[in-house]
């Protein structure tokens, strides 16, 4: 009479188990997610502690997100060659170390090559931990388990910005890297007692051309772009990095054609919708990661608020952004990805253009955040509308691919865009003395003419008509 009882408990234990991996890999990507805008409101002390210039202070943040987009889609495939527990296991290996040398660097030099390796980590952990979440959940279920981690990314990105603020007015800067330590080992120790050896896999070819060219055109443009702050567009320097990057990416694009197991598929990139989600990923992250850069740098320079003042304030920007994915959600089976794209754009153009009007007399309650508030209200729609009108709309084969090729530019949307805004504050950042106001506002009306042209080729770009429902958005909104 036991054995049916006995049965219960076996399922009752597996399904704990699931429910305690989804919580770890959970925990995993929520410090994937943080690492992008933790450092936002700990730059100007990591800066002048270690003496840094603004084209440094751009590195410390960027680095991180390009080295992540780069090589994510390479991680991905890691995951399927390799396995996904293998993977997720020497991800989290690197992320950590990187982490600990970060917070242990004495100079510029350490600090970016332990963003880099903590973005290898990224890149190899974020894809994986997907895997073995798909592989553990299955129907109805595994809908609840991706609603869970999409909204880990709203929340991580959210958090980073206050959890910076708490650790740098406390023990210090160095602590927003220190964090990851404990819980990397924890969830390294964790792991293995919970998720099963990978299955063994046949060979496949790995397109490390690809993955390298990709990063390396990246890093290229972006260099090109924070160098323009400093030199000017017209500069050799200027030139020569942008003009390799146009390179290297055309190069990208004959190896990926000729590639027997390509990263990205020019027939995938091709597609109108993945080029729509790219789209709407690249620039709802730039203006959201650019506006998060300049904002913590007027608030901490301009206005001289301390570290904690300024993670503090963020918080109603993060609760913004999370509504704003949350309504996207519900409102996007109703009125279709277009309308809301165009909409959510046109509202990040409203609240950029009242940016411009900031002035260091006024209080922040009525000067910063009205119009930081509803930027970020309106940038939290488009990320659910890249993922859902993107997945709905390549065959089901695709799907992988697709929203990799999406969640790359969400990283690589980080980068650029803090790369252009910096670029365009430089005067104001490096202004000894009393800063400048010209450059703040300068950036913020870059911002909103950027998110108007957005809303304008939306209109024509994002496929119209309402996208039946999709489960799995790669990364989580909103962040």
């Amino acid at each position: 009479m036991n054995h049916p009882q006995m049965h219960v408990e076996t399922t009752d234990g597996v399904d704990g188990r699931r429910w305690l991996t989804l919580v770890l890999l959970a925990f995993a990507q929520f410090m994937l997610i943080v690492d992008i805008t933790v450092v936002q409101v700990a730059l100007p002390s990591i800066g002048d502690d270690l003496r840094l210039e603004r084209a440094a202070l751009t590195w410390v943040v960027t680095t991180y997100t390009l080295v992540f987009g780069g090589l994510m889609i390479f991680g991905g495939r890691l995951a399927d060659l390799l396995g996904a527990r293998r993977t997720l296991l020497a991800g989290l290996v690197v992320f950590t170390l990187a982490s600990l040398a970060s917070g242990l660097a004495q100079n510029a030099a350490v600090l970016i090559t332990g963003r880099a390796g903590q973005g290898i980590g990224a890149a190899l952990m974020s894809p994986a931990a997907l895997s073995i979440l798909t592989a553990t959940f299955h129907g109805r279920e595994r809908h609840r388990a991706l609603g869970i981690w999409a909204a880990i990314g709203g929340a991580g990105a959210a958090i980073g910005v206050l959890l910076s603020g708490l650790l740098t007015a406390g023990p210090g800067w160095q602590w927003v890297f220190f964090v990851n330590v404990p819980i990397g080992v924890a969830i390294l120790v964790l792991i293995p007692r919970l998720v099963g050896p990978d299955r063994s896999r046949e060979r496949q070819s790995l397109d490390v051309p690809g993955a390298l060219l990709v990063t390396a055109s990246t890093a290229a443009l972006i260099y090109g772009l924070v160098h323009a702050g400093d030199a000017g567009w017209g500069s050799t320097g200027t030139l020569a990095a942008v003009g390799g990057a146009i390179i290297g990416y055309g190069a990208f694009a004959l190896t990926e054609a000729k590639a027997a197991a390509p990263l990205m598929r020019p027939q995938t990139l091709a597609r109108r919708p993945v080029v729509s989600g790219t789209f709407l990923m690249l620039l709802a992250t730039g203006l959201l990661l650019g506006l998060f850069f300049v904002t913590s740098l007027y608030f901490q320079h301009v206005l001289r608020f301390s570290a904690l003042k300024t993670g503090l304030l963020f918080l109603p920007v993060a609760i913004a952004i999370t509504i704003g994915a949350q309504l996207g959600a519900h409102l996007i089976s109703r009125v279709g990805g277009r309308v809301i794209a165009v909409a959510s754009f046109a509202l990040v153009a409203a609240g950029a253009a009242m940016l411009t009007q900031i002035s260091p007399g006024d209080g922040v309650a009525t000067s910063v955040l009205p119009g930081f508030v509803i930027a970020a209200l309106g940038v939290g729609p488009v990320f659910v509308t890249a993922t859902t009108t993107t997945l709905a709309n390549v065959p089901a084969a695709e799907s992988g691919v697709a929203s990799g090729v999406v969640n790359t530019f969400h990283e690589l949307g980080g980068s650029i865009g803090v790369a252009v805004v910096s670029t365009i504050a430089a005067a104001s950042l490096s202004s000894a003395g009393t800063p400048d106001l010209g450059g703040f506002t300068d950036a913020y009306l870059a911002s909103a003419i950027a998110a108007a042209g957005a809303a304008v080729v939306a209109l024509v770009l994002v496929p119209a008509g309402k996208p039946q429902a999709v489960a799995g958005h790669g990364h989580g909104h909103g962040h």
